[in-house]
């Protein structure tokens, strides 16, 4: 037999689930007499529709701005950076490696890893002297 209780974890953004759950109620609830005006039914409607498409652009940006910090730290691979630590001092050296292992590129500068938001500053790597 189980025993166990249902918990459910309260929402924090309002989605369309939230939104037609709303609206459902509402027309569960309204007086028979005096039905819910068609052009308040329409403009809940297009919100709900304007809702899901700027969730759905907020996903993307947040896809691109992701995709955006990626090409950002590999592009900083063989060049001189300048970055902040978490103790407030400031070292610089040779990227040479990058990891999208967290939700912040992490990029390796002489051993350290480095957060790409702690980078202050870039500069070219040395060239390597020209072949004979």
């Amino acid at each position: 037999m189980y025993t166990g209780e249902v918990t459910r974890a309260p929402k924090q953004a309002m989605d369309s689930e939230v939104f037609m759950s709303l609206l459902v109620t509402q027309l569960r609830n309204q007086d028979p007499s005096s039905p819910m005006d068609t052009n308040q039914m329409i403009a809940q409607t297009t919100q709900l529709a304007m809702m899901e498409k700027i969730s759905a652009l907020a996903d993307t940006n947040q896809e691109s701005f992701s995709l955006q910090m990626r090409m950002a730290a590999a592009a900083l691979v063989g060049k001189d950076v300048t970055f902040a630590r978490a103790d407030g001092t400031t070292g610089s050296g040779t990227a040479t490696a990058v990891s999208y292992a967290g939700s912040v590129p992490q990029v390796t500068v002489g051993g350290e890893n480095i957060g790409l938001d702690s980078v202050a500053g870039v500069s070219a790597g040395v060239a390597a002297p020209p072949a004979p």
